[in-house]
């Protein structure tokens, strides 16, 4: 069914992943601000970790394969933050380096995302001991 609670973490996870085209990843003095457009990995990546959380809701009736697409889901965002930190690092190694950066808002939304996510996944794995004990009742 749709309207199960882990529906909704899936869509608020494809929220904070659709607010990375919005808001800067980086922020330093003296450089342009790292955005997700500026790169064409980052980019195709953000797309990803944004339609599949999407897709992932359609899939109610198969439990299993709506679980492993959430654990996709989850390391497609560690993905893209681990590509967003190596960019960064590499910002910050650059000679001259930046006097002053800060993470922004678009940094943190992937991780956050990621707590959803997970509680998603805890969901699905919850209806499925479900659904398995009512089926012993059988």
């Amino acid at each position: 069914m749709i309207q199960r609670k882990q529906s909704i973490w899936l869509l608020v996870a494809a929220l904070l992943n659709s607010g990375v085209f919005f808001f800067d990843l980086y922020r330093a003095d003296g450089i342009p601000p790292v955005r997700v457009a500026d790169n064409f990995p980052s980019l195709l990546i953000a797309l990803i970790m944004t339609a599949l959380p999407l897709i992932t809701i359609f899939m109610f009736r198969n439990r299993k394969r709506q679980a492993r697409m959430t654990m996709v889901c989850v390391l497609d965002n560690s993905i893209f933050t681990s590509f967003m930190l190596s960019r960064i690092t590499r910002l910050d190694n650059a000679v001259p380096p930046p006097v002053n950066g800060n993470y922004w808002i678009g940094a943190v939304l992937p991780v956050a995302a990621i707590i959803f996510l997970v509680l998603a996944a805890i969901g699905i794995r919850g209806d499925e001991k479900l659904v398995r004990s009512t089926d012993r009742l059988r």
